[in-house]
């Protein structure tokens, strides 16, 4: 397990963080097709929390994107680098979530965070972030739409309906299980929103939620609970 420390300059108010958003915003790359699905790794991030103790704990795990097999995994636990602010949430979590990253001893491939990309109010949410920084191609899967607005997709796995603000699509509900409440997918970086799509359901063959984020979930819950013994 890694720990880490807040990195120097490290944005420490609403206002500081809002003008870094608006410096990176602009580097998200929307025009390349990103990693074919089912095909290379592919690695889901993950962190919890214990605010008691100003701690944040993050997993990043690989699969095998063919099998869905683990290749690797590796945490890193850090102080919360941020306070909690809607819309800011990756200020306190890259950090912890970079280290993990940069603990794995082969390449992410596509990095599947559990937050927004696109789907974010000021286009910039976590996935996007981390991509930008890392150079990683990223999407965003998240269980609940935000502040966005949706029709409810058809019934059978795979259905979806896109994620509006206003007229703009920034991304999609999808159904990843028949009858099961729909997913949040958007693009982050250096991956289309179709492909982000059909990511996701390759990574969904039994749950509603991508092996990718079980799994990181899992573990990063593991990892806070060996940091706080």
């Amino acid at each position: 397990m890694t720990t880490v420390r807040v990195p120097a300059g490290w944005p420490a108010t609403e206002e500081a963080a809002l003008a870094v958003q608006d410096e990176l915003r602009g580097r998200v790359v929307l025009d390349e097709p990103g990693p074919v699905p089912g095909a290379g790794h592919v690695t889901g991030v993950d962190v919890a929390y214990d605010d008691e103790r100003d701690l944040v704990a993050a997993a990043a795990v690989v699969l095998d994107a063919a099998t869905l097999e683990p290749v690797a995994e590796a945490t890193a636990v850090g102080r919360v680098s941020f306070p909690y602010v809607p819309g800011l949430l990756a200020f306190r979590e890259i950090p912890t979530v970079r280290a993990a990253l940069d603990a794995l001893p082969c390449p992410p491939g596509l990095v599947v965070c559990d937050g927004y990309g696109l789907a974010h109010p000021r286009r910039f949410g976590l996935a996007s972030h981390l991509g930008v920084l890392t150079g990683l191609p990223t999407i965003g899967v998240a269980k609940n739409p935000f502040v966005f607005a949706y029709d409810d997709p058809d019934a059978p796995r795979g259905s979806r309906a896109s994620l509006l603000d206003g007229t703009e699509e920034v991304g999609r509900a999808l159904r990843t299980q028949d009858g099961v409440k729909p997913v949040f997918v958007s693009v982050g970086h250096r991956v289309s929103l179709d492909n982000a799509c059909a990511h996701t359901l390759a990574l969904t063959p039994e749950y509603r939620l991508p092996e990718t984020t079980r799994r990181a979930d899992a573990l990063c819950r593991s990892a806070l609970r060996e940091a706080q013994a």
